[in-house]
């Protein structure tokens, strides 16, 4: 694993917390809407297992980030400032991407719930999301 600059670690780290916070926020609005008035069809069914999956895995990437800006802060306390981040950051990485492939799966399973046709649009609209992402990250 490359050794990143601390000012970079940290920069990094709070702009991927910040989107996750704010993913994880909009991923448990999706789950909580198909909870209550979502129906029993396998879209609403498949988006309100993803949506959870989603929000879940954005706690963790906002938790990780956290601890990454923790060590990583000039002024941190002798003790955090020794902790490792090798352990941290992989799993920063790894639950942002499973909550934004669970977030777009989300998106493209709701559209079922409604019909087929705006099945359709939201399946194909996710997956040209997610192959953005894909090649971005790449």
């Amino acid at each position: 694993m490359a050794q990143l600059e601390p000012e970079y670690l940290t920069a990094l780290a709070a702009q991927l917390g910040s989107v996750s916070a704010f993913f994880g926020g909009f991923a448990a609005t999706i789950l909580t809407l198909f909870l209550t008035v979502g129906g029993k069809s396998r879209g609403s069914i498949v988006a309100a297992h993803a949506s959870a999956v989603a929000a879940i895995s954005f706690i963790i990437a906002v938790m990780a980030s956290s601890a990454l800006i923790a060590i990583a802060h000039p002024d941190a306390p002798p003790a955090t400032a020794a902790r490792s981040t090798v352990a941290i950051r992989p799993l920063l990485v790894i639950s942002f991407s499973i909550g934004m492939i669970a977030l777009l799966a989300a998106i493209a399973a709701s559209g079922w719930s409604h019909s087929r046709a705006m099945g359709w649009t939201t399946s194909f609209l996710s997956s040209v999301a997610m192959l953005m992402v894909f090649l971005l990250v790449k």
